[in-house]
Parts: structure tokens; sequence; C-alpha cells
């Protein structure tokens, strides 16, 4: 399997990706550590895998409390043993507004959650990954970096940092075979966007379906990804299949953007 005798840490564990990364990452073979401030979702996950034969612990976590982390990191090594793979995956968004109508604290707390809370995971993660002789991070980014859409300014902002931030990582860990890659995510047909989905339709007084092929129109393969889809991207990035790939952006999209 691609991710056997990995042992993976997978922050912001929720009922969309974070949930399906965790799942597929652990039939893939790895012993997966969740972090949340929810324990909602991470419970179920847990009984899902344990009865496909795997192995996955969930802790309640906010990224941006040094403790919290700590303690994330300190379970995987009482578990697991050691950690060789992080996914980024918290994060928070400030609400729909200009960027420059959007509140500061709000501004504020997506960067701590996305970018620093990141940067807070990986510190810990780091030294076990040196340890163990390899490692790879993989931090999920937004296509609202590349593809400006009104209303997302804030959040893309603390994104765009988080992206900086992993070339960075790439660069100065890759002596301890340590690598650092994004996964740019478009549109995730997951809970979020079903939610949306029906706002946009009530509002607008038509069918979900007809705001489902307004949004698939865009990209060329006519549909929208699902988050379960868009994990395998992410997975790719943590094995070893990807070994030679480092400081790289994996755009997962369906083709709604294509980097020149």
């Amino acid at each position: 399997m691609m991710l056997t005798d990995e042992v993976v840490v997978i922050t912001g564990v929720g009922p969309g990706l974070g949930s399906k990364l965790a799942v597929r990452a652990a039939a893939e073979g790895a012993k997966v550590v969740m972090a949340a401030r929810s324990t909602d979702v991470m419970t179920q996950v847990e009984k899902d895998v344990a009865a496909a034969g795997g192995e996955a612990v969930g802790v309640s976590c906010d990224v941006r409390r040094p403790e919290d982390v700590a303690r994330l990191v300190q379970t995987a090594v009482d578990r697991f043993g050691t950690i060789t793979g992080l996914v980024n995956s918290a994060f928070g968004h400030p609400g729909f507004a200009d960027l420059l109508d959007t509140p500061e604290k709000a501004i504020r707390r997506s960067m701590d959650i996305i970018l620093h809370g990141a940067l807070g995971v990986t510190r810990e993660v780091v030294p076990h990954m040196k340890a163990a002789g390899r490692g790879s991070i993989v931090n999920v980014g937004t296509m609202a970096v590349r593809k400006p859409h009104r209303g997302e300014g804030g959040y893309a902002v603390a994104k765009a940092a988080m992206a900086a931030a992993t070339q960075y990582l790439a660069l100065e860990l890759g002596e301890h075979g340590i690598r650092a890659n994004q996964a740019v995510m478009g549109w995730l047909d997951g809970p979020g966007v079903r939610f949306y989905l029906q706002l946009t339709a009530d509002a607008r007084g038509v069918t979900e379906q007809d705001v489902y092929d307004e949004i698939a129109a865009h990209n060329p393969l006519g549909r929208i990804p699902t988050d379960d889809a868009c994990a395998g991207a992410v997975l790719f990035l943590l094995s070893r299949n990807a070994s030679e790939i480092t400081g790289a952006t994996l755009d997962v999209n369906g083709g709604e953007y294509m980097p020149g």
C-alpha cells in the first residue's frame, strides 16, 4: 500500500476533506493521528478506520495553542513511535467580504490558524522526521490564491503566506530528507459546497443541480471534484511515490485553473 510504515499527522479533521484524508491514509497503510478542536468527527473516523483494520487516533487540538500542539505530537510518538508525514489542513475563514472591509481581528485569526498554526505543528513534528531520516509535509492551499474571487481576500492572504512558507520549508529541510509540497484545492464537493448550493439555489429560485452545473461548467472535466477524490492528490504527495518532488504545487481543481 502507498503509505505502509508511515505515521501521519493530519490537522483540521472535520466532516469534509480532513476526514476523507484520515480514512484513506489509514486504508493505504498509514498509522494516522488526527487533530481538530471538536472530537465528534474524529471519534467516528476512529471507529470506521478500526472496523476496516487500520489504526487512527484523534486528539483535541487548537493549532494556535502550543500546549495543544505539543500534546498532539507527543500522542503520536507515544502511540506509534515516530512521525513521518504531516498534512496541515486546519483553517479559519474570516467571512466573505472585501479585504479592506474584513475586520482586522478576523484576518489575524485566519493567519494564526492557517500560517502560524501550521508552522507551530511543523516545528514540533520536524525533529521526529529528522530522527526518522525522512518526512513529507503537505500544506493544503486554495485556488483563491491563484484565481482571485471577490470575498475571499482575507482567507487567500493567509493561504498565500502558507504557500511561501512551503517553498522555504522545502529549501531548508531537504538536506534532512524532508519534503514539503502544497496541494491547491478548488471547489470541493463536500458538506461546505453542498450547503452553498442549497443557499444559492434558494436565494435565486433555481435548483441545486442548476447551481452545481454552473460551477462544473468551468471545469474541463465537467464536475466539481469531490473531497474524497482530492484526498488522493494529498496522499500521493505524502507517499514515497513522490520521493523526488519537493517545493511543488499541485493544482487539484478539475482543470478550472491551469498554471502557465
